[in-house]
């Protein structure tokens, strides 16, 4: 019998990139009810059989035979009316049945082949063990969750499987994202379940420090540093408010209060990453370091990046940017320094100001100003603060794709929307975690040295 591999929800391509790097084998059949998927999938991966049909619809009778067999199925059913960034809106009931499909399919393949899957590995988020029924509302019965998965586990295993999950983090596998997602395992061609064992873990953890597990990676080492944005002060359309406020807090909780903040290869700047998601308090801060992996990639576009200059101590000093090579350096200490750089606002309800140094030019609208600040004993005077949003490429390296892999256009050559690329790798399953759990499970079936 030929085997054969099925991406049941294929999306971008994730977790078909993660399987052909395991097994050096192309996926026979992709399947995906979204056009702008197939497009990015197709491109990539262009010896695989592409159905644009809907997984609860889709006629497999067309596509396998009884000759195959279906070694492995991967499915990621969309997860966004179960996620908990959902909040408390109504969910989608036609979403929230998606892993029925996995059920289906492999039913239709046992009786075209004789068999079911011999091995199936789905992604989600965790709150998928909740699933249950909704009210007439479309919210969740608090008294009945977790019913619908236990009766899907139950319902899979009546099909002769075996089954264990578990909840995953990439960063400890060598993607440089947190995203945490639910894995599940269906097996049931005699071998057992096997969860690979992670490679990386965060710095301060002993088997780290010990070198028996390599340092999560950094979101730094995927960002183009040779672009660094614009200044915040000279836009020609001003940054909103809430932004300008998150930039604030941003430079304050990863620049002037962070004893670890992140310095630019040169040394010339501090940089870090700001979110763009709904605050609930005042003084809350949504973003992080970039010394860590970036947290969960999702379909928009919510990461940008902050830049604050260093400036001279003289008192002619004017500054430099990172982009230039140090300027003369002097015997004196101190004379070139980190810049942080705290925001103020002149008006309203803003935050205050230092009393030791003069207002700059006032305007009628988003009056924000700069202040000095003391670090570490040492004070600090900011010259300029760059930001720009992160790039599609960019979010493609931290979700831990190849570099190689194409997200700017499509296998005709046509130009593809930097939404559409950013909603492709939000969606996707990362590729080292799904090419880590297909090695573990199917080890002679796949090539003997990793790629890349």
């Amino acid at each position: 019998m030929k085997e054969i591999i099925i991406d049941a929800f294929a999306g971008g391509g994730g977790a078909s990139t993660g399987v052909e790097r395991a097994t050096g084998k192309i996926v026979n059949i992709a399947i995906n009810h979204d056009p702008d998927a197939i497009l990015m999938h197709k491109t990539n991966h262009p010896d695989t059989l592409h159905i644009t049909e809907d997984i609860f619809t889709v006629d497999l009778r067309k596509y396998i035979t009884k000759e195959q067999r279906v070694r492995l199925l991967w499915a990621s059913p969309d997860c966004t009316s179960h996620s908990k960034a959902k909040g408390g809106k109504p969910r989608e009931k036609g979403l929230r049945i998606l892993p029925w499909a996995v059920y289906k399919l492999c039913k239709q393949i046992r009786d075209i082949t004789g068999n079911v899957p011999d091995i199936i590995f789905m992604e989600n988020v965790e709150e998928i063990q909740k699933w249950g029924p909704l009210d007439a509302e479309g919210h969740p019965i608090k008294e009945r969750k977790g019913e619908d998965y236990k009766r899907f586990i139950r319902m899979m295993k009546s099909l002769g499987y075996k089954f264990e999950s578990r909840e995953l983090v990439a960063a400890d596998y060598g993607a440089p994202t947190t995203r945490k997602r639910w894995y599940g395992i269906f097996r049931r061609d005699a071998e057992p379940i096997v969860w690979p064992e992670p490679t990386h873990g965060e710095s301060n953890r002993i088997e780290v420090r010990c070198g028996m597990l390599k340092p999560w990676r950094a979101i730094s080492e995927c960002i183009d540093w040779t672009d660094l944005g614009s200044s915040i002060f000279t836009r020609k359309i001003p940054l909103k408010e809430k932004t300008l406020l998150r930039i604030a807090r941003g430079i304050d909780k990863f620049v002037i209060n962070d004893p670890n903040p992140y310095i630019l290869p040169d040394e010339a700047a501090r940089s870090f990453l700001i979110q763009y998601h709904s605050e609930t308090k005042s003084d809350y801060v949504r973003g992080q370091s970039l010394n860590k992996p970036i947290n969960t990639i999702d379909t928009s576009n919510r990461y940008a990046l902050v830049t604050a200059f260093i400036t001279k101590f003289y008192k002619t000093g004017i500054g430099q940017s990172v982009s230039n090579p140090l300027h003369t350096i002097t015997t004196s200490a101190g004379h070139f320094g980190l810049v942080s750089a705290f925001l103020i606002k002149y008006y309203g309800t803003g935050t205050g100001q230092a009393v030791n140094e003069p207002i700059g030019t006032i305007v009628t609208k988003d009056r924000f100003g700069l202040v000095c600040v003391m670090i570490k004993g040492k004070k600090y005077r900011v010259v300029d603060i760059w930001f720009r949003m992160l790039k599609p490429e960019e979010l493609k390296l931290g979700q831990g794709f190849p570099e190689d892999y194409i997200i700017d256009r499509d296998y005709t050559g046509a130009s593809y929307p930097k939404s559409k690329q950013v909603e492709r790798i939000g969606n996707s399953v990362v590729p080292i975690v799904a090419e880590a759990l297909v090695r573990a499970n199917l080890p002679e079936y796949c090539r003997q040295e990793q790629v890349g």
